[in-house]
C-alpha cells in the first residue's frame, strides 16, 4: 500500500533511516567492543582528576551553602563582600579535611599501639604455654589424661607466628615501596582535583549560566530542557544525600558514645568519633571502625572488648534498619526499601564507593521516573477493569 501523504512519507523515511543507523551502531559496538572499552577507559583515566574535582565540589558545596550566608550578614564594605566566597570555601575545606585529619591523628597512633600490644600479648601467652606444658603434672589435673594427649608444639607455633609477622612486615614495606609511583600519581590527581573543585565553587554561578547557554544554543529545546532538569535533580539529590549522611553519622556516633559511657567501655569518645566518621561510608564504614575500636579496647580490658562487639552489633541493626533508611531516605525522598536495594546493588557493583553513590543515583532515578510516570498518566490515563483495578494515588 502506497502512502500518498507527504508528511507520512517523510516521517516513515526518518524512522527507516533511524533504524538503519541504530543497527549499524549496534553492529559496530559489538564488533569493536574491546576497542571501545579501551577508548572509554583511556578517556576516564585522562579526565579522572577533573572528575574527582567535580565530585569534591559537590561535597564541599554542602557546607559552603550553609557557611556562606552567615558570613558578613550585615552591610559591610565591598572588600568584605568580595572576600565572602573565598573565606567560605576555605572554611568548608578546613571543616571537611579537619574532621578526617583530626580523627586520623587521634586514632592511628592508638591503633598501632593496640596492634603492637596484642601481638606482644600473644607472644607472651605462647611463652607461658611452653613453660606450662614443660612443668605441669597433668595427672593431677581434671581430665589430665585427655589434656596430655593434646600434642601441640607451642614453641614451634610461636616461631611460625614470629616468622609470619616478620614476613608480613617485609611484604607491607615492599608493597609500599612498589606503590610509591601509584601513591605519588594519586596524590597529584588529588591536588589537581581539589584545585579544580575550588575553581568550580568560586565560579559556580558563572559556570551554571555558561552551561545553560551552551545547552540552549547547541541542543534541541526539548532535549536541552530535559538535560537541565536531570542535572538539577541529580545535584539536589546528591546535596541532600550528603546532608542526610552527615546527620546519620552524627546520630550513630552520639548513640555509640552514650552506650559506651553507660557500659563503661574504654576509649568511648575516640571510638565513637571514629564510628561516626566512618559511617559516612554506608554500612561498611562502621564495621571498619568496629575492628579498629575492638583492638584498642582489647589492650585495656578484653571482656569490655567483647561487650563492645555485642553492643555495636545491636546498634548496627538499629542503625541499618531504622535510622539510616529513615534519616537518609527522608532527606532524599526515597523509600527505605529502595535505599537498602541501592546500597546492596551499588556495593556489589563497586564496593564502598558504589554504596556511597548508589543511594543518590537511585534517588535521582526514582524522582525522574515518578515525574515521567505522573506526566504520562495525565496525558494518557490508564484504567484497569475488574477486581485487579489499581486505585489512583491519593
Amino acid at each position: 500500500m502506497l502512502i500518498d501523504d507527504k508528511n507520512q512519507r517523510k516521517q516513515l523515511s526518518k524512522w527507516i533511516i533511524g533504524i538503519i543507523a541504530a543497527s549499524i551502531f549496534i553492529f559496530l559496538g559489538v564488533r569493536y567492543v574491546s576497542a571501545i572499552a579501551y577508548a572509554v577507559s583511556w578517556v576516564a583515566d585522562l579526565i579522572s582528576p577533573l572528575s574527582l574535582g567535580f565530585v569534591l565540589a559537590l561535597v564541599f558545596n554542602v557546607p559552603l551553602r550553609f557557611i556562606e550566608p552567615h558570613l558578613f550578614k550585615k552591610r559591610s564594605s565591598p572588600k568584605r563582600q568580595k572576600a565572602r566566597r573565598p573565606l567560605a570555601i576555605f572554611l568548608s575545606l578546613l571543616l571537611v579535611f579537619g574532621i578526617f585529619v583530626g580523627i586520623a591523628v587521634l586514632v592511628v597512633p592508638e591503633l598501632i599501639d593496640a596492634v603492637t600490644v596484642v601481638a606482644s600479648s600473644v607472644m607472651n601467652g605462647l611463652d607461658q604455654m611452653v613453660i606450662f606444658e614443660s612443668t605441669v603434672d597433668f595427672s593431677r589435673l581434671p581430665f589430665g589424661k585427655q589434656l596430655a594427649q593434646i600434642d601441640i608444639d607451642w614453641l614451634q607455633l610461636k616461631n611460625n607466628l614470629d616468622t609470619w609477622l616478620k614476613q608480613l612486615g617485609t611484604t607491607i614495606m615492599d608493597s609500599a615501596a612498589g606503590a610509591l609511583d601509584t601513591i605519588a600519581s594519586s596524590l597529584i590527581d588529588g591536588v589537581i582535583g581539589i584545585v579544580f573543585a575550588i575553581y568550580i565553587l568560586a565560579n559556580k554561578e558563572k559556570l551554571k549560566r555558561q552551561a545553560c547557554r551552551l545547552i540552549r544554543v547547541w541542543l534541541p529545546q526539548k532535549f536541552g530542557r530535559w538535560i537541565v532538569h536531570v542535572s538539577s535533580v541529580c545535584s539536589n539529590t546528591f546535596r541532600m544525600f550528603i546532608a542526610g549522611q552527615t546527620i546519620e553519622a552524627v546520630i550513630l556516633g552520639g548513640l555509640c558514645c552514650i552506650g559506651m559511657l553507660i557500659l563503661r567501655i574504654p576509649y568511648a569518645p575516640m571510638v565513637s568519633a571514629l564510628v561516626g566518621v566512618m559511617a559516612l561510608i554506608p554500612y561498611v564504614g562502621a564495621w571498619i571502625a568496629a575492628i579498629a575500636g575492638t583492638f584498642m579496647i582489647l589492650t585495656v580490658n578484653p571482656f569490655k572488648a567483647v561487650v563492645f562487639i555485642i553492643f555495636l552489633l545491636a546498634l548496627q541493626q538499629v542503625e541499618g534498619n531504622l535510622i539510616y533508611p529513615r534519616v537518609v531516605g527522608a532527606k532524599i525522598n526515597l523509600p527505605a526499601m529502595w535505599v537498602l536495594a541501592a546500597i546492596t546493588v551499588g556495593g556489589n557493583l563497586a564496593g564502598p564507593f558504589g554504596m556511597l553513590l548508589g543511594v543518590p543515583a537511585a534517588s535521582a532515578a526514582y524522582a525522574l521516573l515518578k515525574e515521567a510516570t505522573d506526566r504520562r498518566e495525565k496525558q494518557k490515563p490508564v484504567k484497569i477493569e475488574g477486581p485487579g483495578e489499581i486505585p489512583p494515588e491519593g
